[in-house]
């Protein structure tokens, strides 16, 4: 099978949503590692909801209410400033070590790459900025271009879409498991990086890459143009 493209998630995968933590804990001194990974969980539980009611809102908005949930269900005071500034820094997640490397290697191999993300336009292209990655993706894809959160088809259809070829020509990167799996029920090649050592969902497919970094990537797509 060719890859002509590569597409990958962005939070989790490239960004490190739970660096969040450190000004979490600076809010809340003891709580803030509590804070992040019930903020995390909720906020993707708030995509589904969203998806299956067809009451799709941008991803700011999901993450907001998120937040103001997962300090609710902790019985954490969190002020207006507060949840702003926990907001603000989700525009500055720090990037995973081996991610720029990573993915200014695979751009050499002459692929195109995209992200295709829950993330809304704003939110994606204010964390791709400042993370000095701007020039490395073809594509910026957000779900908000059709209204409904992976793994809604509709989401991972902006792939094809933009790249103009076939999703089994794509390559689709995530490091959340149910994301790789999603993706493949789709039609991607996809690749897991399983960066925590997680089980692999029991949803009867397996992506056709799994490793624990993007280093893994590469040798995956390096062996796969060769072949």
């Amino acid at each position: 099978m060719s890859i002509k493209a590569i597409a990958f998630d962005a939070y989790g995968t490239i960004f490190d949503v739970f660096s969040i933590g450190a000004l979490a804990e600076d809010l809340f001194p003891g709580r803030g590692e509590a804070l992040a990974a019930a903020w995390r969980v909720k906020q993707i539980d708030y995509t589904r909801l969203r998806t299956l009611s067809d009451r799709y809102e941008p991803f700011s908005k999901v993450t907001r209410d998120a937040l103001t949930f997962a300090a609710r269900s902790l019985g954490l005071a969190l002020d207006e400033a507060g949840a702003e500034a926990l907001m603000t820094a989700y525009d500055h997640l720090a990037v995973f070590p081996d991610s720029a490397v990573a993915l200014r290697r695979l751009r050499a191999l002459g692929l195109p790459l995209a992200i295709l993300s829950n993330g809304d336009p704003p939110m994606l292209r204010a964390v791709v900025d400042q993370a000095g990655l701007g020039g490395v993706f073809d594509h910026l894809l957000s779900v908000d271009a059709a209204g409904r959160f992976k793994t809604a088809p509709e989401a991972y259809a902006l792939g094809p879409k933009a790249f103009g070829c076939a999703a089994s020509d794509i390559l689709f990167v995530s490091s959340n498991g149910w994301d790789a799996c999603g993706a493949a029920w789709y039609g991607y090649r996809s690749f897991w990086i399983n960066r925590t050592g997680a089980p692999l969902e029991a949803l009867d497919i397996v992506p056709a890459g799994i490793g624990d970094s993007m280093h893994d990537v590469i040798d995956f797509v390096t062996r796969a143009l060769d072949g």
